[in-house]
């Protein structure tokens, strides 16, 4: 997985890419860093380059919410496509993280 953070003078936003897995833990805690320095009151994090994402992935998802929160920082999810909106439906992550479309 990658991943590339957009400043923009409205909402920050945390762009992932690739396929987000198990392996990606040591990624995960590069985008809570950016996560922190980013500050403000919302955050997108854009899942529209996101190819696949595990188990695993959807857990990071929830790692990054709770850290958010820490922060009183609305996390934002949004772009997520395919095999990947799928999982994170069959999740039912939307009850606990806020998607946009």
């Amino acid at each position: 997985m990658d991943f590339k953070t957009i400043r923009t003078d409205a909402v920050p936003e945390i762009r992932l890419s690739g396929r987000m897995e198990f392996t990606d833990h040591d990624r995960l805690v590069e985008i809570v860093t950016q996560l922190r320095d980013l500050g403000g009151s919302r955050v997108v994090l854009d899942l529209s380059g996101l190819e696949f994402i595990d188990s695993a992935g959807l857990g990071m998802l929830l790692i990054l919410q709770e850290e958010a929160e820490s922060l009183n920082t609305k996390l934002i999810v949004r772009g997520a496509a395919g095999d990947v909106k799928r999982s994170i439906e069959l999740a039912r992550l939307s009850e606990i993280i806020t998607f946009e479309h």
